[in-house]
Protein backbone atom coordinates (compact mmCIF):
# COMPACT_ATOMS: atom_id res chain seq x y z
CA UNK A 1 0.00 0.00 0.00
CA UNK A 2 2.66 2.54 0.89
CA UNK A 3 3.89 1.90 -2.64
CA UNK A 4 0.67 2.81 -4.19
CA UNK A 5 0.60 5.81 -2.29
CA UNK A 6 4.28 7.05 -2.98
CA UNK A 7 3.95 6.22 -6.76
CA UNK A 8 0.46 6.71 -7.67
CA UNK A 9 -1.12 10.02 -5.13
CA UNK A 10 2.04 11.88 -4.39
CA UNK A 11 3.52 12.28 -7.71
CA UNK A 12 0.22 13.42 -8.77
CA UNK A 13 -0.20 15.37 -6.58
CA UNK A 14 2.81 17.30 -6.34
CA UNK A 15 3.07 17.85 -10.18
CA UNK A 16 -0.53 19.73 -9.27
CA UNK A 17 1.37 21.92 -6.83
CA UNK A 18 -1.07 20.88 -3.79
CA UNK A 19 -0.05 21.35 -0.18
CA UNK A 20 0.95 19.08 2.88
CA UNK A 21 -2.57 18.86 3.21
CA UNK A 22 -3.53 17.28 0.08
CA UNK A 23 -0.82 15.15 0.14
CA UNK A 24 -2.77 13.59 3.51
CA UNK A 25 -5.64 13.67 1.69
CA UNK A 26 -4.73 11.69 -1.37
CA UNK A 27 -2.97 9.14 1.05
CA UNK A 28 -6.49 8.66 3.01
CA UNK A 29 -8.84 8.50 -0.07
CA UNK A 30 -5.97 5.54 -1.09
CA UNK A 31 -6.36 3.87 2.39
CA UNK A 32 -10.25 5.04 2.35
CA UNK A 33 -11.41 1.47 1.77
CA UNK A 34 -9.85 -0.58 3.80
CA UNK A 35 -8.82 1.92 6.39
CA UNK A 36 -12.48 3.85 8.02
CA UNK A 37 -10.15 6.34 10.23
CA UNK A 38 -9.06 9.32 8.27
CA UNK A 39 -5.12 9.65 9.33
CA UNK A 40 -4.01 12.54 10.87
CA UNK A 41 -0.49 14.60 9.98
CA UNK A 42 0.23 14.03 13.11
CA UNK A 43 -0.10 10.41 12.77
CA UNK A 44 1.32 10.44 9.43
CA UNK A 45 4.37 12.40 10.91
CA UNK A 46 5.06 9.90 13.89
CA UNK A 47 4.88 7.05 11.85
CA UNK A 48 7.18 8.42 9.93
CA UNK A 49 9.94 9.28 12.57
CA UNK A 50 9.24 5.88 13.70
CA UNK A 51 10.19 4.14 10.62
CA UNK A 52 12.83 6.53 10.06
CA UNK A 53 13.94 6.36 13.84
CA UNK A 54 14.26 2.48 13.25
CA UNK A 55 15.88 2.40 9.37
CA UNK A 56 18.38 4.85 9.89
CA UNK A 57 20.00 3.98 13.51
CA UNK A 58 20.11 0.60 11.43
CA UNK A 59 22.56 2.48 9.01
CA UNK A 60 24.39 4.18 11.98
CA UNK A 61 24.72 0.53 13.37
CA UNK A 62 25.88 -1.25 10.57
CA UNK A 63 29.19 1.02 9.98
CA UNK A 64 30.04 0.57 13.53
CA UNK A 65 30.88 -2.67 14.01
CA UNK A 66 33.70 -4.15 12.89
CA UNK A 67 34.74 -4.15 9.44
CA UNK A 68 31.45 -1.85 8.96
CA UNK A 69 33.87 0.41 6.89
CA UNK A 70 37.05 -1.57 5.81
CA UNK A 71 35.20 -4.20 4.81
CA UNK A 72 32.78 -1.73 2.48
CA UNK A 73 34.62 -0.62 -0.78
CA UNK A 74 31.64 2.05 -0.77
CA UNK A 75 32.99 3.85 2.13
CA UNK A 76 36.36 2.47 3.17
CA UNK A 77 38.36 4.65 3.91
CA UNK A 78 41.64 4.90 1.94
CA UNK A 79 45.20 6.89 2.52
CA UNK A 80 44.47 10.64 2.74
CA UNK A 81 44.28 11.78 -1.26
CA UNK A 82 46.95 14.53 -0.34
CA UNK A 83 48.98 11.77 0.89
CA UNK A 84 48.82 9.16 -1.88
CA UNK A 85 52.15 9.82 -3.15
CA UNK A 86 53.34 8.52 0.13
CA UNK A 87 51.15 5.41 0.12
CA UNK A 88 52.64 4.57 -3.94
CA UNK A 89 56.51 5.47 -2.30
CA UNK A 90 56.09 3.33 0.24
CA UNK A 91 54.96 0.62 -1.69
CA UNK A 92 57.14 1.28 -4.25
CA UNK A 93 59.88 0.39 -1.69
CA UNK A 94 58.30 -2.94 -0.10
CA UNK A 95 56.30 -1.43 2.74
CA UNK A 96 52.94 -3.31 1.87
CA UNK A 97 52.23 -4.24 4.96
CA UNK A 98 52.94 -1.05 7.27
CA UNK A 99 50.32 1.00 4.36
CA UNK A 100 47.93 -1.90 4.89
CA UNK A 101 47.71 -1.03 8.75
CA UNK A 102 47.50 2.39 8.31
CA UNK A 103 44.72 1.66 6.22
CA UNK A 104 43.01 -0.75 8.67
CA UNK A 105 43.46 1.47 11.30
CA UNK A 106 41.80 3.96 9.72
CA UNK A 107 38.63 2.40 9.40
CA UNK A 108 38.61 0.94 12.53
CA UNK A 109 38.96 4.53 14.24
CA UNK A 110 35.91 5.28 12.01
CA UNK A 111 33.86 2.23 13.20
CA UNK A 112 34.62 3.07 16.62
CA UNK A 113 33.41 6.64 16.26
CA UNK A 114 30.41 6.25 14.44
CA UNK A 115 28.74 4.14 17.61
CA UNK A 116 27.92 8.04 18.98
CA UNK A 117 25.73 8.74 15.82
CA UNK A 118 23.10 7.17 16.77
CA UNK A 119 21.80 9.03 19.86
CA UNK A 120 22.20 12.34 17.70
CA UNK A 121 20.00 11.13 15.14
CA UNK A 122 17.37 9.95 16.94
CA UNK A 123 17.49 13.29 18.66
CA UNK A 124 17.10 15.07 15.64
CA UNK A 125 14.16 12.79 14.53
CA UNK A 126 12.61 13.34 17.65
CA UNK A 127 12.86 16.99 17.26
CA UNK A 128 11.12 16.99 13.56
CA UNK A 129 8.30 19.05 13.22
CA UNK A 130 5.08 17.82 11.03
CA UNK A 131 6.15 20.66 8.73
CA UNK A 132 9.36 18.71 8.51
CA UNK A 133 7.94 15.32 8.51
CA UNK A 134 5.36 16.00 5.13
CA UNK A 135 8.07 17.61 3.51
CA UNK A 136 10.30 14.65 4.33
CA UNK A 137 7.79 12.41 2.69
CA UNK A 138 7.12 14.60 -0.24
CA UNK A 139 10.54 15.01 -1.33
CA UNK A 140 13.25 12.63 -2.86
CA UNK A 141 14.38 9.36 -1.88
CA UNK A 142 17.02 10.67 0.07
CA UNK A 143 15.00 13.99 1.98
CA UNK A 144 15.42 12.56 5.26
CA UNK A 145 19.27 11.83 4.87
CA UNK A 146 19.58 15.75 3.49
CA UNK A 147 17.37 16.55 6.55
CA UNK A 148 19.55 14.92 8.93
CA UNK A 149 23.01 16.23 6.96
CA UNK A 150 21.69 20.39 7.96
CA UNK A 151 20.36 19.45 11.13
CA UNK A 152 23.59 16.86 12.37
CA UNK A 153 27.03 18.07 10.63
CA UNK A 154 28.12 20.23 12.75
CA UNK A 155 26.98 18.18 16.19
CA UNK A 156 28.53 14.67 14.55
CA UNK A 157 31.56 16.99 13.44
CA UNK A 158 32.07 18.14 17.14
CA UNK A 159 31.10 14.91 18.82
CA UNK A 160 33.64 12.71 16.09
CA UNK A 161 36.75 15.02 16.03
CA UNK A 162 37.51 14.02 19.63
CA UNK A 163 36.01 10.11 19.96
CA UNK A 164 38.16 9.97 16.13
CA UNK A 165 41.46 11.26 17.65
CA UNK A 166 40.97 9.01 21.04
CA UNK A 167 40.32 5.81 18.65
CA UNK A 168 42.61 6.35 16.26
CA UNK A 169 45.37 6.42 19.34
CA UNK A 170 43.77 3.49 20.57
CA UNK A 171 44.14 1.62 17.19
CA UNK A 172 47.44 2.35 16.57
CA UNK A 173 46.25 4.14 13.82
CA UNK A 174 48.68 7.58 15.05
CA UNK A 175 51.71 5.23 15.38
CA UNK A 176 50.98 3.55 12.29
CA UNK A 177 50.55 6.40 10.68
CA UNK A 178 53.64 8.48 12.06
CA UNK A 179 55.76 5.69 11.06
CA UNK A 180 54.42 6.25 7.83
CA UNK A 181 55.12 9.62 7.48
CA UNK A 182 58.77 9.57 8.99
CA UNK A 183 59.88 6.86 6.77
CA UNK A 184 58.34 8.22 3.55
CA UNK A 185 60.03 12.09 4.84
CA UNK A 186 63.49 10.44 5.51
CA UNK A 187 63.41 9.14 1.51
CA UNK A 188 65.63 11.52 -0.02
CA UNK A 189 64.94 14.25 -2.26
CA UNK A 190 60.79 13.69 -1.41
CA UNK A 191 58.96 17.26 -0.33
CA UNK A 192 58.20 16.70 2.93
CA UNK A 193 54.34 16.43 4.41
CA UNK A 194 52.39 15.08 7.42
CA UNK A 195 48.11 15.84 6.26
CA UNK A 196 45.86 16.27 9.14
CA UNK A 197 45.10 12.60 9.86
CA UNK A 198 41.99 13.13 12.06
CA UNK A 199 40.20 15.84 10.23
CA UNK A 200 40.54 13.80 7.14
CA UNK A 201 39.09 10.66 9.07
CA UNK A 202 36.20 12.49 10.92
CA UNK A 203 34.88 13.50 7.61
CA UNK A 204 35.49 10.42 5.85
CA UNK A 205 33.86 8.38 9.21
CA UNK A 206 30.64 11.24 8.23
CA UNK A 207 30.24 10.98 4.78
CA UNK A 208 30.41 7.01 4.65
CA UNK A 209 27.74 7.17 7.54
CA UNK A 210 25.42 9.06 5.36
CA UNK A 211 26.00 7.11 2.83
CA UNK A 212 24.54 4.20 4.93
CA UNK A 213 21.98 6.21 6.10
CA UNK A 214 21.08 7.18 2.71
CA UNK A 215 21.14 3.81 1.67
CA UNK A 216 18.78 2.73 4.53
CA UNK A 217 16.47 5.19 3.36
CA UNK A 218 15.77 3.99 0.28
CA UNK A 219 14.95 0.64 1.32
CA UNK A 220 11.96 2.13 3.83
CA UNK A 221 10.50 4.14 0.91
CA UNK A 222 10.27 1.38 -1.51
CA UNK A 223 9.91 -1.74 0.93
CA UNK A 224 8.58 -0.72 4.16
CA UNK A 225 9.60 -3.57 6.71
CA UNK A 226 9.23 -1.34 10.48
CA UNK A 227 6.05 -2.22 11.11
CA UNK A 228 6.40 -3.01 14.31
CA UNK A 229 3.75 -1.04 16.06
CA UNK A 230 -0.45 -0.54 15.39
CA UNK A 231 0.65 3.07 13.56
CA UNK A 232 3.19 1.78 10.97
CA UNK A 233 1.26 -1.05 10.19
CA UNK A 234 -1.85 1.66 9.89
CA UNK A 235 0.68 4.14 7.42
CA UNK A 236 2.98 1.56 6.04
CA UNK A 237 1.56 -1.65 5.91
CA UNK A 238 0.53 -3.60 3.00
CA UNK A 239 -3.20 -4.81 2.34
CA UNK A 240 -4.76 -7.50 1.00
Amino acid sequence: MFKRIFFLVVPGLLLAGCTSTDVLKGINDVLGEENKTPLTQKETAEALKEALSIGITKGASTVSKVDGYFKNPRIKIPFPPEAKKIETKLRDIGLNKQVDKVILTLNRGAEEAAKEAKPIFVSAIKQMTIKDAIGILKGADNAATQYLKRTTSNQLRAKFKPVIRKNLNKVGATKYWGDAVNTYNKIPLVEKMNPDLNGYVTQKAMDGLFFMIEKEEKKIRKDPIARTTELLKRVFGYYG
